[in-house]
């Protein structure tokens, strides 16, 4: 895909520790051939390319207006066919409906959704795989509080993303 049609994909940060720790765990359980990616918590999947001047001026006023946005490690969840860390994070998810509302009518139906907020650390494997990633690491995912530190806009090329910026929340309001 060219610059001008690579869709954009927006992520919240999450703080660096639980960003090397969930990577670790993805680079350990991710099937090798399709892990491409390190951890990271989407929350639109398809910003349309021709917005990407847009969503930064949007992401950066954000950033500029908003402190860190809680968030809370909840501990594994499955997605069937592969493993997650479920997160909780209302104020991040109001921070979301902002930006949805934002673009209106320019959102895929899949980003029209809610997200459940979440890292994948395994996908596309065997439900039974799965199921025993799932048996082998109970227990070992506490519920935590942490804070997202920024957003990051990506170009998706059907491989690798490619970073186009990053929004550290540097604010002190609350979405």
């Amino acid at each position: 895909m060219s610059g001008e049609d690579a869709p954009l994909i927006l992520t919240a940060q999450l703080p660096r520790d639980l960003h090397a720790r969930f990577t670790a765990l993805r680079t350990a359980h991710f099937p090798p051939e399709r892990n491409y990616l390190e951890a990271h918590v989407t929350l639109f999947h398809a910003l349309p390319a021709m917005c990407e001047a847009e969503a930064c001026s949007v992401l950066k006023r954000m950033a500029a207006e908003f402190a860190p946005v809680p968030g809370q490690v909840e501990g594994l969840m499955s997605l069937g066919r592969g493993t997650a860390i479920k997160l909780s994070a209302p104020a991040m998810l109001d921070l979301r409906g902002i930006i949805a509302d934002h673009f209106h009518g320019l959102l895929t139906q899949q980003d029209q959704q809610r997200p459940r907020l979440h890292v994948t650390i395994q996908n596309k494997v065997t439900g039974k795989e799965a199921k025993a990633l799932q048996a082998q690491l109970a227990g070992t995912i506490a519920p935590a509080p942490f804070a997202f530190r920024g957003l990051e806009l990506f170009r998706y090329r059907g491989g690798p993303w490619e970073r186009v910026r990053d929004f550290a929340f540097r604010g002190t309001a609350a979405p």
